[in-house]
C-alpha cells in the first residue's frame, strides 16, 4: 500500500495517509488566548483533511491537549461550535506542557479517507 506524506519536511509531515486513514500532526494555533488559537488550529486541521481527501464529518479520532485545563471550557466552546455534530469523533482531553509556552492549545487528529 500507498504512504501519501502531505507537506512533509525535514523533522515531520503535517499528515501521512495509509490504508484509508490519515494522520494528522499535532495542529497548533496563532492567538492571544486559547479561543483564537482553537479556532486556527481547527482551520488548518480542515484544511490538511481537504488535501488528504477527507472532512471534518471522517474524524474518527481527536485528542487534545491544553497546556492549562483552567481553559477547557473556552475550547469546548470552539470545539463544540466546529465539530460535525452528526459525526462528533471519539475524543480525549488532556494538560501537558507544550513546545513553547506561546502554544495553549494542540489537535491531533486521526481521519477516514473518502
Amino acid at each position: 500500500m500507498t504512504i501519501t506524506r502531505i507537506q512533509p519536511g525535514p523533522r515531520m509531515s503535517q499528515a501521512v495517509v495509509y490504508n484509508g486513514t490519515v494522520h494528522l500532526a499535532g495542529q497548533v494555533g496563532h492567538g492571544a488566548d486559547v479561543t483564537e488559537q482553537s479556532l486556527d488550529a481547527l482551520a488548518s486541521v480542515e484544511k490538511l483533511l481537504a488535501e488528504a481527501g477527507s472532512d471534518k464529518s471522517r474524524i474518527l479520532s481527536t485528542t487534545v491537549w491544553l497546556a492549562d485545563m483552567a481553559d477547557f471550557a473556552a475550547m469546548n466552546a470552539v470545539w463544540d461550535a466546529w465539530v460535525d455534530p452528526a459525526n462528533p469523533p471519539a475524543r480525549a482531553c488532556g494538560e501537558a506542557k507544550l513546545a513553547t509556552p506561546d502554544y495553549l492549545v494542540e489537535f491531533l487528529v486521526v481521519a477516514a479517507v473518502a
